[in-house]
């Protein structure tokens, strides 16, 4: 059956879009045309715009989009969008901030100690891995996919957390870029063990883990966060098994395999990064070599 009965607002979800739009505007108004008016504030450079802007796109995508209906209807939609909204966007958001910004926001006096803490290299991996590990425990996840307010609250706390993860390795504040190059490595080598524990409990499982995707009651509940009551009164749904041709082991195990190669593609990338960064660093001549190379007489 086609997830288009469910309705345009279900499907395309016009209030999260104008909420994105507004995010967006405000940042354009605070990096453009207000810059003025904040000391010590910087020009926006193009890279920043384009990283910001694509991560508020891929934001409205995975969570505004068709993609955010279908992850209440098939597991494995539901983990790619775990993965790209917890692995992809932080680290969009992260570059495409100016430093200056960065600095207002971590200076204020009853945000710093938090943010300091909270990014602490350990704590960050910890607490990160930690809160998406126990979401995914069957109890507290059909819990968190059928209440709203548990949904938004916990949603929430995770993606701040994922920003506070990725922070340590790809913030571009020179005194708080703290981690050297191989410690930046084993890092994010940390994170890909620790995440793999919750992934490996969902693809080798052999039964259904989740009412949400196998209790027509518990679904149709969970659909209620995405879709307008009066819409669902009109439907006659049965339960996933209406939208999904793979059976509910399959989709689980799909799930898992595919937010594991999700997070690979990614920390991947991110090593590359970092380990060229570092080469590159590496081959830069120091400051006696630099003083030798424009004063030669310096070496007799």
């Amino acid at each position: 059956m086609s997830i288009e009965i469910f309705g345009f607002r279900a499907l395309w979800s016009p209030l999260f879009f104008l909420f994105v739009l507004l995010i967006l505007s405000g940042y354009f108004m605070i990096t453009i045309k207000y810059r003025g008016t904040f000391k010590n504030s910087e020009p926006l450079t193009k890279r920043q715009g384009v990283y910001f802007t694509i991560g508020m796109v891929v934001l409205y995508l995975i969570k505004g989009s068709p993609i955010d209906l279908m992850g209440h209807l098939m597991f494995y939609a539901h983990m790619t969008q775990m993965a790209i909204l917890y692995l992809v966007v932080p680290p969009l958001v992260i570059l495409g901030i100016p430093q200056w910004i960065w600095r207002v926001l971590i200076n204020y006096k009853w945000i710093k100690p938090f943010f300091n803490f909270l990014t602490k290299p350990l704590i960050a991996l910890i607490l990160f891995n930690g809160v998406f590990s126990i979401y995914h425990i069957p109890d507290v996840f059909d819990i968190v996919k059928t209440d709203m307010m548990f949904h938004t609250v916990y949603t929430s706390i995770l993606f701040l957390l994922a920003l506070f993860m990725w922070w340590p390795i790809l913030n571009e504040l020179p005194e708080m870029d703290t981690l050297g190059g191989l410690r930046k490595v084993g890092y994010v080598f940390a994170n890909g063990v620790l995440l793999t524990p919750a992934c490996a409990l969902i693809i080798f499982a052999d039964t259904p883990m989740y009412n949400t995707y196998s209790d027509p009651n518990a679904w149709a509940q969970a659909l209620q966060l995405c879709v307008p009551s009066a819409t669902l009164a009109s439907l006659n749904l049965s339960g996933p098994e209406m939208f999904n041709s793979m059976s509910l082991i399959h989709d689980q195990q799909l799930g898992g395999v595919i937010m594991k190669i999700i997070q690979e593609i990614v920390y991947g990338f991110v090593l590359a990064q970092i380990f060229f960064a570092w080469y590159k660093k590496e081959q830069e001549p120091s400051a006696i070599e630099k003083e030798h190379m424009l004063n030669p007489q310096l070496i007799k």
